[in-house]
């Protein structure tokens, strides 16, 4: 086992980590807000759809980025009136907008089914992306990977040292009270569930035109799942959220790579480690309850309606 190929499994797990930390993380955000929102998968696969058809039509990879943002946007608004404003249940409502999400991508992506798309150019630093070893694995992604771990960087920020963190973590725990102290819940919900759909259409973005430039019906292949149960993983810790997505990138790597350390395995059950490793995991953390609630917001998936 060479250098470049340990090169080469360390920056395909980063890569196949990316989508799951923008999706994972602004589902972390919609949570701490204390709003379950199980519609991650829908609203990657129409951000998906969305940027590979901006970027082909248009020849931008950033308004198809843009597009996506804003489209899985659209989604999260709808899922947000109805949950937030109608007050109709979350769980069922999330479900159902992925059935959608998993529909309208379909039906409105046949037309572009098949047609070759422009992937994201890696970043070239003069001097750094050419050092040996280093450069593979710090400065020749593109600059989605680099945006994932900034994106990380702000949140871990604004939810430990800021105000707007503050107040997000304080609607969470108990939206009756900071409703009483004058705090507008249903503002911050709304704000931090739409924040979860950009973020999620970003996440789709990336899979349509950074892992694989090209739009595949369902191409999302259940990272939006992963996505939520990362962020159960994680309880609800920016960092455990970065550091898990490596690890199920990892794992998504090693799977593609097994056969070449002569593991011979049909590859039908290679493709299910991600997901075995993602049951395990949290089969794991889920035996101490404790450990789960000591982070979960105490209003997780409950409606709120100031009037009630």
């Amino acid at each position: 086992m060479n250098t470049s190929f340990l090169i080469a499994i360390f920056t395909g797990t980063v890569i196949a980590a990316t989508p799951l930390i923008y999706a994972a993380l602004g589902e972390l955000v919609a949570e701490r807000a204390g709003v379950l929102n199980l519609g991650v998968e829908g609203m990657m696969l129409v951000g998906a759809l969305t940027a590979f058809a901006v970027s082909v039509t248009t020849g931008s990879l950033m308004l198809g980025f843009l597009a996506a943002a804003c489209a899985s946007m659209l989604l999260a608004l709808l899922f947000a009136f109805l949950t937030l404003t109608l007050q109709t249940n979350q769980v069922a409502t999330g479900l159902a907008l992925t059935l959608f999400g998993l529909g309208l991508s379909a039906f409105l992506g046949r037309a572009f089914a098949g047609l070759p798309g422009q992937g994201i150019p890696d970043v070239h630093l003069p001097g750094l992306s050419d050092l040996p070893v280093i450069g593979p694995l710090l400065f020749r992604f593109d600059l989605a990977v680099y945006g994932s771990v900034l994106l990380y960087a702000a949140l871990h920020y604004f939810l430990n040292h800021t105000r707007g963190g503050l107040l997000l973590r304080a609607v969470g725990e108990s939206p009756a009270v900071a409703h009483a102290l004058g705090q507008p819940v249903l503002k911050t919900r709304y704000l931090a569930v739409l924040f979860g759909g950009a973020t999620s259409g970003l996440a789709g973005a990336y899979l349509s035109t950074g892992l694989t430039p090209m739009w595949v019906e369902g191409m999302s292949s259940g990272r939006g799942w992963i996505a939520l149960a990362l962020v159960v993983f994680a309880t609800w810790k920016p960092l455990r959220v970065l550091l898990g997505a490596y690890l199920f990138g990892g794992v998504t790597v090693l799977q593609l790579h097994a056969q070449g350390f002569g593991i011979n395995v049909p590859s039908e059950l290679l493709s299910m480690l991600p997901y075995v490793a993602t049951i395990v995991v949290l089969v794991l953390i889920c035996r101490d309850p404790r450990t789960i609630l000591l982070n979960q917001p105490a209003s997780l998936g409950k409606s709120f309606h100031p009037d009630v």
